[in-house]
């Protein structure tokens, strides 16, 4: 790769916010950086086993590996996988081990998988009582790689993780062990489907019994039809974009397609990678250090310029808390003031991630986020010094990987925006304030004529009541429908997709109709005005459990209001309803998780049961 050239002077409140972070985390950054420092090895980690221990690590290894290991000179990377074959972006994973392995025997390293964790897909737990553990299973993920890597035997770590709460859940392991270096491996997404818009015209058709099960059961089987990640710009790939933005996936590697020749040439690639990073390597530079407060902020700017999900709200705040670093929903609201919307990927337009990776890709985000000041250029990736190697692209050059610079203009204007001419000039995330508390609303696909809203409240206490009342055309009005007691230590704050194709239809009959929830709907909130992640949550005594039917709510978007417009005596004077949820705590699996879920923090707390800071 090229060495970086000098960029633009950083953007003013880009850099303020930074410097407020940095200022807000010393202390808990500086205690976590002297922890990773005390649990650094000057040689190979497992020099500090008793050789009993060492003889186990190595038992089941064959015989090369372990003559590798017991001289101690050669690394030991850890592999921490989270493959199963039901979900089509964790199948690609299979052979994985063993071809990383092999790579790492090449450059005269060993690799062991050191643990495997829980892959879930929101996709399939969609609306059924699965979901309830879907954001708990991020933090079971961090602890499960955290059990792997608690051998010690390790001098490095390759993540195989992607989806949802995966690669979240991966990094706060990962920055939990801050001490080793990491590199991160994606697997890629799926070839392009049903295109989006019709998925959805499907879906809404469905929802007012004008098409049948099985017509709505062949266009989802034709949308995710493979192996790889959802095509959508849901949470899966806005980890992977806001993955390779904070340097923590070699440059250009997020949305390259499983099984490919480029792929098998890039994870070759990481597993060289990771043992020019180690101890004795000469080069060391563990992730903890890596990961400092200007590469989270480039993170969170990631996130905003391309519209991406908002669960990256909560998921950024846990991953940072887990380096020593505090951040807050102030800070992703002042960024979104000066972050253009430089994306239009389905469901804030027509487009997939194929077609963004087409028209330039992550490289020409950063690209032209770069132009501008709008991104930190002055840290550190796995690939070296200087976020300026990550508007290159890789290649085959005659079999070989390589790295040229990307486009230097967006081959589709309708899909990836010039600088000069974004799709909008506030970032795609709103916070959202009033007495109701705070929220977040994904603004980047809701059409300006919807962004405000002051309607009656319609309210539910379980997602499931929805459908019926649709059905019964009871929400044929304007109205904000409320559904509550969906928070993180209600039921594990499940993701509410289901809710969009009724509200939609209500939309596209006249009618204006917003969403106010306690609960999670991921990217795919679309054109819905949605304040969502509402906290203090019902369950927490917030203000959502006292909302009653025909209350006035007003939602504006633009300003960031979420108003309940009662007087404020009688909003003090009323009684918060006390849904019953222990029929919700039990069942497929759930009764497993109640000491964890009474644990979870807050949603602007990023929504965790782990103490980091």
């Amino acid at each position: 790769m090229t060495t970086p050239q000098n960029s633009t002077t950083i953007n003013k409140t880009v850099e303020r916010i930074t410097l407020r972070i940095i200022e807000r985390s010393k202390e808990t950054r500086n205690r976590y950086l002297a922890r990773i420092e005390s649990a650094r090895s000057k040689t190979v980690h497992r020099s500090q086993l008793a050789c009993g221990n060492l003889a186990h690590g190595f038992a089941a290894c064959q015989n090369d590996d372990k003559v590798a290991l017991k001289n101690m000179v050669h690394n030991d990377i850890a592999i921490i996988t989270s493959y199963n074959d039901m979900l089509s972006a964790h199948k690609p994973y299979e052979n994985y081990p063993q071809k990383l392995k092999d790579s790492l025997h090449a450059v005269d390293a060993v690799g062991q998988v050191a643990g495997s964790v829980p892959a879930m897909c929101d996709g399939v737990t969609q609306g059924q009582d699965g979901m309830e553990l879907s954001l708990l299973s991020r933090d079971v993920i961090a602890m499960s790689a955290a059990i792997g890597l608690s051998h010690n035997m390790f001098d490095g770590a390759l993540y195989l993780g992607i989806c949802d709460k995966i690669a979240p859940g991966l990094v706060m392991a990962a920055l939990s062990f801050g001490h080793l270096p990491a590199v991160f491996v994606p697997a890629g997404p799926m070839t392009s489907g049903l295109p989006n818009k019709e998925k959805v015209r499907i879906r809404q058709l469905y929802a007012e019994g004008k098409v049948d099960r099985q017509a709505l059961l062949e266009a989802e089987a034709d949308s995710y039809h493979s192996i790889g990640t959802c095509t959508f710009y849901g949470t899966a790939n806005s980890n992977q974009m806001v993955m390779e933005v904070m340097g923590l996936h070699l440059p250009g590697a997020s949305f390259v397609h499983p099984d490919t020749p480029l792929r098998d040439a890039l994870n070759d690639a990481a597993a060289r990678q990771i043992t020019r990073l180690t101890e004795n390597s000469g080069n060391y530079i563990p992730l903890g250090q890596m990961v400092n407060e200007k590469v989270i902020v480039n993170g969170i700017i990631a996130l905003l310029a391309t519209g991406g999900s908002t669960n990256l709200t909560m998921h950024l705040i846990a991953m940072a808390n887990a380096a020593g670093i505090i951040i807050n929903w102030d800070d992703f609201s002042e960024l979104s003031d000066v972050i253009p919307l430089l994306c239009r990927i389905y469901p804030n337009g027509p487009a997939d991630i194929n077609q963004f990776q087409a028209a330039g890709g992550v490289a020409l985000v950063i690209r032209e986020l770069l132009k501008k000041g709008l991104l930190h250029q002055d840290v550190n990736t796995i690939a070296g010094f200087g976020l300026e190697r990550y508007t290159q692209e890789p290649w085959l050059n005659e079999g070989q990987l390589a790295w040229r610079e990307g486009t230097h203009s967006s081959l589709d204007n309708e899909v990836i925006a010039c600088i000069e001419k974004p799709f909008k000039h506030h970032g795609g995330t709103k916070v959202m304030t009033g007495n109701i508390g705070r929220a977040v609303m994904k603004t980047s696909a809701v059409p300006a004529n919807n962004l405000v809203i002051e309607a009656p409240a319609v309210v539910f206490n379980s997602q499931h009541d929805i459908a019926p009342a649709f059905e019964a055309g009871k929400l044929n009005c304007d109205c904000v429908v409320v559904v509550r007691y969906q928070g993180p230590q209600a039921n594990g704050m499940p993701e509410l997709h289901k809710l969009m194709p009724p509200l939609g239809v209500l939309m596209d009959r006249g009618f204006k109709v917003a969403l106010v929830t306690d609960g999670r709907l991921s990217g795919a909130s679309g054109k819905v005005p949605s304040a969502i992640h509402v906290t203090p949550e019902a369950h927490a005594g917030g203000v959502l459990a006292k909302i009653q039917d025909g209350d006035l709510i007003r939602i504006d978007g633009r300003t960031g209001e979420l108003t309940l417009l009662l007087d404020e005596l009688e909003l003090a004077q009323r009684v918060p309803y006390q849904a019953d949820l222990s029929t919700g705590h039990i069942g497929c699996g759930r009764e497993l998780f109640g000491a964890l879920r009474t644990q979870l923090s807050g949603a602007e707390q990023g929504a965790c049961s782990i103490t980091f800071l």
